[in-house]
């Protein structure tokens, strides 16, 4: 689950192992899902394609007869990490010969030769448009056979097929909206290993929230590369939709059912999603709007297709129309030939801008991607590095000053669970995606309660529930 934080980001989060309870042939299936949103929501389509099929789903890997990885290509640590979890994996197929290992995503299609041949760490490989394909996959592979499908596809979104929640609270959710993109960044992977942008149809994804709502959730968030591009239209083109219209639908779904989204780019995001935003109260005052540099030449590099200045006019924005908006983006340090003067720009855009939270990179050249053939990854490591802490410490103070004018408010909080430290404590979140812990009361999860904070860290809110 995605929460708010100050994060730098080196490496994919900790494969996350998913069970289920269901009625099963016999076979088990052990899942780690790495990386970003859509892969988690992504693991949830392959276990209810896989359960449709007789397994049941397991959090020991040692029983298990299939193991999926749903890998994360992002930065060169997170493949390494999941290269040796594969490792991992090989010491337990040498006890079970016929335990079947395979990985998903976004490793599969650039990764396949490599490791189904030369290493041979895995038995099949599947692409992020192929999940339907597994279960042929699986019995290819029951009789020594190797199998591969990393076919991209310009209309698979699996709207059919119903996500089976994993690891859930019951409370929050994932609901995929479109596939792929079309954003050429020139420092990404994701439009090689995901494919052509594809909207799914908007009246399957309202079904999805209805019955979520329906089951007890109270929280959904949109997911998508590129939310603000999301476009559908019918057949014979007499129905349009797009994402203004789109948040609106969901947000007609229940007044107790919050929205989220991500992610946004910047120069997509129009003036009518912000108004949508602002006229319902159940769709959250938080935009994650990544802003990777902030100058211009950099940003060109990229191929980010926007300047400082129409960013800052789209942060201008979002302030005017919603000015309790917290706003979060990702910023990457020492990109290709990055001088002293363009990071002073980043930091400078910081300044003014005052992020809530950010996520934040050093560069890290990946293969294929336009900067890997284009331009030299030139800057010394340990400058990356500086710039990087000098980053860091500059959103720290910018979000601990923004926890700080929370004091003293009341804010509505979704109960999510238990904080981490305390089973007398519970924690969620308000509208601007801040985490609030306070004392549980006799209050549980799913319920909305107003929470007057008196305190706070850098991280989180602290307050206690008016009742």
């Amino acid at each position: 689950m995605f929460e708010p934080t100050n994060k730098v980001i080196d490496e994919s989060r900790q494969g996350e192992a998913i069970s289920l309870k269901t009625e099963n042939n016999g076979k088990k299936l052990y899942l780690e899902s790495y990386g970003c949103q859509m892969n988690f929501s992504d693991s949830e389509i392959v276990a209810s394609i896989l359960i449709e099929k007789g397994y049941s789903t397991t959090k020991n890997a040692e029983e298990s007869d299939v193991i999926l990885l749903n890998t994360c290509a992002i930065r060169d640590n997170a493949e390494q990490r999941i290269r040796n979890r594969l490792r991992d994996f090989s010491l337990l197929k040498k006890k079970n010969p016929e335990l079947i290992v395979g990985i998903m995503g976004c490793m599969a299609e650039r990764l396949k030769s490599q490791l189904l041949e030369e290493e041979k760490l895995v038995d099949l490989v599947v692409g992020p448009d192929a999940y339907r394909d597994l279960p042929n996959l699986i019995e290819k592979t029951e009789d020594g056979t190797k199998a591969v499908n990393v076919l991209l596809s310009r209309e698979e979104t699996y709207a059919d097929i119903t996500p089976v929640r994993l690891n859930s609270n019951g409370i929050t959710a994932f609901i995929s909206i479109m596939r792929g993109c079309d954003n050429m960044c020139s420092f990404c992977v994701v439009p090689f290993t995901r494919g052509r942008e594809r909207s799914r149809d908007p009246y399957s994804i309202v079904k999805e929230a209805k019955e979520l709502f329906d089951k007890g959730y109270r929280e959904v968030t949109l997911l998508g590369q590129n939310v603000d591009s999301y476009k559908w239209k019918n057949e014979n083109e007499t129905e349009k939709v797009n994402f203004a219209d789109l948040l609106e639908m969901v947000a007609l779904v229940s007044p107790d059912l919050r929205i989220r989204f991500s992610t946004s780019h910047p120069k997509d995001m129009t003036d009518e999603v912000l108004q949508i935003m602002a006229k319902y109260e159940n769709i959250c005052n938080y935009i994650h709007l990544p802003v990777q540099s902030g100058n211009t030449e950099i940003l060109h590099k990229m191929n980010r297709g926007y300047t400082r200045e129409w960013y800052l006019e789209r942060i201008a924005a979002i302030k005017r129309i919603i000015p309790d908006c917290a706003i979060s983006t990702d910023i990457i340090t020492g990109f290709c030939s990055e001088t002293e003067e363009q990071h002073k720009d980043t930091i400078s855009l910081m300044q003014e801008v005052k992020y809530d939270f950010a996520y934040m990179f050093k560069y890290s050249e990946r293969p294929k991607t336009l900067a890997q053939r284009k331009y030299a990854d030139d800057v010394p490591d340990d400058v990356k590095t500086r710039r990087l802490n000098e980053i860091i410490a500059l959103q720290n103070q910018h979000s601990f000053e923004s926890n700080k004018r929370a004091i003293g408010k009341i804010h509505k909080v979704l109960i999510e669970g238990f904080s981490k430290k305390s089973k007398e404590h519970y924690y969620g979140r308000n509208s601007q995606n801040a985490v609030v812990v306070f004392p549980k009361e006799n209050f549980k999860p799913g319920d909305y309660v107003d929470v007057l904070v008196n305190d706070c860290t850098s991280a989180t809110l602290l307050g206690k529930a008016l009742i």
